[in-house]
């Protein structure tokens, strides 16, 4: 079983930075993919970022040039650094990994609202 704890989630004022984290521990599982989606009130929950066990990384077209997201497969954990902030990032960011076996598992989610 795999269990997610986010942290990193605040209030900042637009063109501001927040960095938030999620780390994933159990045993018996090795995870391929790590990422980060979110969802504002009233929206679907979309991708924001993923990344493999390798590196390889995917974003949206919205936070490209932005945000960033990196992991330590050391500690089985994957990193979101948002740079320049908008009103729109406002939303409920979820961690997200997918084991190698398909195993998925969703973190309880961080609130991110950016407002001056």
């Amino acid at each position: 079983q795999v269990q997610l704890v986010e942290s990193g989630g605040g209030l900042v004022q637009p063109g501001g930075s927040l960095r938030l984290s999620c780390r994933a521990s159990g045993s018996g599982f090795s995870i391929a993919v790590m990422g980060w989606y979110r969802q504002a009130p009233g929206e679907q929950r979309d991708l924001v970022a993923a990344i493999t066990r390798g590196g390889s990384t995917n974003y949206a077209d919205s936070v490209k040039g932005r945000f960033a997201i990196s992991r330590d497969n050391a500690r089985n954990t994957v990193y979101l650094q948002m740079n320049s902030l908008k009103p729109e990032d406002t939303a409920v960011y979820y961690c997200n990994t997918k084991t190698t076996l398909g195993y998925e598992k969703w973190g309880q989610g961080t609130q991110v609202t950016v407002s001056s």
